[in-house]
């Protein structure tokens, strides 16, 4: 995109001269009165035009006529409904920040006072590839949780998981863009293992930590791992269990996350899987011929 274009645009003045020049060519003189505008600005203006390359001028016996060129203003108009189509993607970062925007409104409504999200649960379930014993380590291996443990626009900046009950858990998380760890921390939770059966069970609670350091709330959460065919081999269903309780009236914003946040880390481990999935080609296996 052009930005001499754009600031040629940007200006009331010279806006106003293109909107005169669409209904028809004019000479500088009438364009500078219907503008209610001096001559010699008038001109300067049509000039700044005439070099962002959206209007061009040509005498026209003792007159010189100036012309609105309609090709930038469509590549313009084409490069700006292409961003907005990008923004508006069904399925896209804007949607889901709109939802949990309306989440986050709501949330902040409900919370009067302190317990007042106490049992509330939430239920995940995604079918994975692999059997259980890839996912059970995407599932407690620090160096595979940090590949998907954050929603889709975060990313892992510190974690503590230690497999074991008992063990302690840190997750932090900072905007996936923030490479050098300049911008604030977005997030930190603090928690425990509470219970572990290799590629069967596991449950922990995590706290996510307000401002000052105190629990948000505390976040019980279970992981049940199923064998199972998904038609292309051998899956894993992963159910994921949530219940609150220790909520406190500033945890609204926090609660408002759980269900898109979760639910898009979740997606991320199951691309993670599909990604990290042995691809066996049954048309050319050797012992076939």
């Amino acid at each position: 995109m052009d930005a001499t274009l754009l600031a040629a645009l940007a200006d009331p003045a010279r806006w106003r001269l293109v909107c005169l020049l669409a209904e028809r060519p004019r000479p500088v003189g009438v364009l500078a009165q219907l503008a209610d505008a001096r001559q010699p600005q008038t001109t300067k203006h049509l000039q700044t035009l005439e070099r962002a390359g959206v209007v061009t001028s040509q005498r026209n016996g003792q007159r010189r006529l100036y012309t609105l060129r309609p090709g930038p203003l469509r590549d313009l108009a084409a490069t700006l409904n292409q961003l907005a189509d990008t923004a508006d993607r069904p399925g896209g970062p804007l949607e889901a920040h709109d939802r949990h925007a309306a989440s986050i409104d709501a949330e902040r409504r409900a919370a009067e006072e302190p317990g007042w999200a106490d049992g509330r649960s939430f239920g995940f379930r995604r079918t994975l590839a692999g059997r259980p014993e890839p996912v059970w380590q995407h599932l407690t291996e620090p160096s595979l949780l940090a590949r998907w443990w954050t929603p889709t626009d975060l990313r892992v900046s510190e974690l503590v998981f230690q497999a074991q009950p008992g063990g302690r858990i840190v997750l932090e998380y900072r905007d996936a863009e923030d490479a050098d760890g300049s911008d604030i921390v977005v997030g930190r939770a603090e928690g425990v293992v509470e219970e572990m059966h290799p590629q069967e069970r596991l449950t922990y609670r995590m706290s996510p930590l307000l401002p000052n350091g105190d629990p948000a709330f505390t976040a019980h959460v279970a992981f049940a791992l199923q064998p199972t065919d998904t038609g292309t081999g051998t899956g894993t269903q992963l159910d994921v269990h949530w219940q609150l309780d220790g909520s406190t009236v500033e945890s609204a914003d926090f609660i408002a996350g759980i269900e898109i946040g979760f639910g898009q880390s979740l997606d991320k481990l199951a691309e993670t899987l599909t990604a990290d999935s042995p691809r066996t080609d049954t048309r050319s296996l050797p012992w076939d011929d």
